[in-house]
């Protein structure tokens, strides 16, 4: 779809930056056990939810791209999946930075796969908590979160809190 205005993508990408902070800071130091851990019987692991992102991200390139393909990837071990999860962003992002065309709108691009991808980082950080492994709340307006900056090398917190 031609024509759409440079500041929807923009804040696509601004997203984007925004989902790969909140990741990052999910991911770091997370214990071992914490890929694995079940909050009850019938819920998904953090593994299974974050190769759900890693799918959610290359479906929504793959929209993007005119094709429209879902894949349901079988969970890799944990430090392979969040590497996965970073390289989709980058990819997705490369391509919204990119001149080629969209072939679906940005604002279907996130209320789809952005959307559902940020939610479900909040689920593992709320995991996190439940694991007995929380992450310290944050002023996230303070963060410095850029387009473009997509992967796992992210700026420190500004304005922590318990």
């Amino acid at each position: 779809m031609e024509g759409f205005a440079k500041g929807a993508r923009d804040l696509l990408r601004h997203c984007l930056a925004t989902i790969a902070y909140r990741g990052a800071k999910v991911f770091h130091d997370a214990p071992e056990s914490f890929a694995n851990f079940r909050s009850a019987e019938t819920t998904r692991t953090p593994l299974q939810i974050l190769a759900h992102i890693g799918d959610l991200f290359d479906w929504a390139l793959s929209m993007a791209k005119g094709e429209g393909v879902w894949h349901s990837s079988k969970p890799l071990p944990w430090h392979d999946e969040t590497q996965r999860f970073f390289a989709s962003l980058r990819s997705f992002d490369a391509y919204l930075a990119g001149d080629d065309s969209l072939h679906a709108s940005p604002e279907k691009l996130f209320q789809g796969p952005v959307a559902d991808a940020l939610n479900h980082i909040g689920q593992l950080a709320m995991l996190r908590r439940m694991a007995g492994n929380p992450i310290k709340g944050e002023n996230y307006f303070q963060a410095d979160i850029s387009a473009g900056h997509v992967g796992q090398d992210q700026p420190k917190p500004k304005f922590e809190f318990d």
